[in-house]
């Protein structure tokens, strides 16, 4: 009796683990979205706009981040402020070179960036790109939710957990994938209504 409580304590550990790996893969889905999305832009200006390019500088490849401070005295634009003045020719290079379409000015002190009014075409885009960028996290969402249903569904198969557990387990990892799904539907709509703002 003992042993069988011990194999129904190993099974339920492992239904449990499935349920957190399910949700901490999830979780990381959602938070590259996140990323994704500060990275398209809108009519107002953001550090989060540039602070991910690298920058080509001393042999080697640095975030702007970590090259120089980055403030948006006003709402349409961004001040990069170099740690070294010597930076600043990279870093320009890098922004011009970026598929921002920004335009750098530099004064040999810091780099100013105006940001244009968004064209009502450009905004259609970028919604088109905050679009595609949800429904590769909800993609990766509902491949998070099959591998953890095939791997219980093989559990039921070696007979090691009934039907019922497993029902009841791929409820809960569907209930999960609900919430993370409606997460990014929610974070999509966020920021298409920041980008079509005028």
């Amino acid at each position: 009796m003992s042993a069988e409580r011990t194999r129904t304590e190993e099974v339920q550990a492992e239904i449990a683990k499935r349920l957190a790996d399910a949700q901490e893969r999830m979780e990381k889905s959602l938070e590259a979205l996140h990323k994704e999305l500060v990275t398209i832009r809108t009519g107002r200006a953001s550090p989060a706009l540039v602070e991910h390019l690298n920058v080509e500088q001393y042999g080697t490849t640095m975030s702007l981040q970590a090259l120089a401070g980055i403030s948006t005295p006003e709402a349409r634009q961004l001040v990069i402020n170099p740690y070294d003045k010597g930076a600043i020719g990279a870093i320009e290079k890098a922004i011009q070179n970026s598929d921002l379409g920004l335009t750098p000015n530099n004064d040999g002190e810091v780099i100013r960036i105006n940001l244009p009014q968004l064209t009502e075409e450009r905004r259609l885009e970028m919604v088109k790109q905050v679009h595609n960028k949800a429904e590769d996290a909800r993609i990766s969402v509902r491949n998070i939710r099959r591998d953890e249903v095939d791997a219980l569904r093989k559990l039921e198969k070696e007979g090691h957990v009934s039907k019922d557990g497993v029902e009841t387990a791929i409820g809960e990892i569907q209930k999960v994938t609900d919430r993370f799904t409606a997460e990014i539907d929610d974070s999509a709509k966020k920021k298409e209504a920041e980008v079509l703002e005028v």
